[in-house]
């Protein structure tokens, strides 16, 4: 806080930069705090593990069946409001949802921006720093049966389902979709949009619809 009010000193400080400060202070502080309280409550309640460190600005959405897991590791960073979102407004609250038998698990250090995670009977894993951009979505199913189209609202399809996993250090772009059964390897990054039906190798970028792998940023493994 004093680097940041040495640095407006220097450029010129003025009534409505006091304002504004104050504003963001206030915005930053308290509402971490009281999303936070609202999260653990929650948690408490619903039987949701959450680590040390964990933090919600804005509600957070916590849906779990009976049989169901959601885990959510230390330092994790849920972001739920527009407020809080950098380079987007956020279309929704983030959402941990799971069905009997499923599990979400978010590794330590991640962070979600208005992000909805789904897992309806396999398992979804999130690993550590792994950086989700506003509005991107994560499910293990297609919830229907895909065909014959008269069985769709009756036929869930249940083995169709299958297990999503980000690796630690992944970053994935602002409105993207990850469905059933991909893979992202470490330190994979994900293009802003993009629609991943396969898997994306460690330490590549891909993006489009559907994503395909468009080059490696990097060959050395991220220490721990």
């Amino acid at each position: 806080m004093l680097t940041l009010l040495r640095k407006a000193l220097q450029r010129g400080f003025i009534l409505a930069d006091a304002a504004s400060f104050v504003c963001l202070e206030n915005m930053r502080v308290f509402g971490v705090l009281w999303g936070t309280v609202r999260l653990r409550c929650k948690a408490a309640l619903f039987g949701v593990h959450v680590g040390p460190g964990t933090r919600a600005h804005g509600p957070v959405g916590l849906l779990r069946w009976p049989g169901g897991t959601i885990r959510i590791g230390a330092n994790v960073s849920l972001i739920s409001s527009w407020r809080r979102g950098t380079a987007a407004t956020l279309a929704a609250p983030v959402r941990l949802r799971v069905f009997d038998g499923a599990s979400i698990e978010i590794g330590d250090g991640a962070q979600l921006s208005g992000s909805s995670v789904t897992a309806r009977s396999t398992g979804i894993i999130i690993g550590r720093k792994v950086l989700l951009a506003p509005n991107c979505i994560i499910v293990d199913s297609d919830f229907h049966a895909p065909w014959p189209p008269e069985s769709r609202t009756d036929s869930p399809g249940y083995e169709n389902d299958a297990r999503v996993v980000i690796g630690d250090y992944a970053w994935i772009g602002m409105n993207s979709l990850i469905l059933k059964g991909v893979t992202i390897g470490e330190g994979a990054i994900v293009g802003a949009g993009s629609v991943v039906t396969r898997d994306v190798p460690p330490y590549s970028v891909a993006a489009g619809s559907p994503a395909r792998v468009l080059r490696r940023h990097r060959t050395e493994k991220i220490s721990p």
